[in-house]
């Protein structure tokens, strides 16, 4: 599944205003916690 870059933006802002962790924010958004890394990295 592809995922819009507007999601993406959100997703990685979560990480960084609220101090989550990638599994924490992955849990939060039903995705994938690889998912979220690759889109940090």
């Amino acid at each position: 599944m592809s995922y819009s870059i507007d999601f993406r933006r959100k997703v990685i802002f979560t990480i960084e205003e609220e101090g989550l962790s990638i599994r924490e924010t992955a849990k939060q958004f039903q995705i994938g916690a690889a998912s979220v890394s690759r889109w940090i990295n």
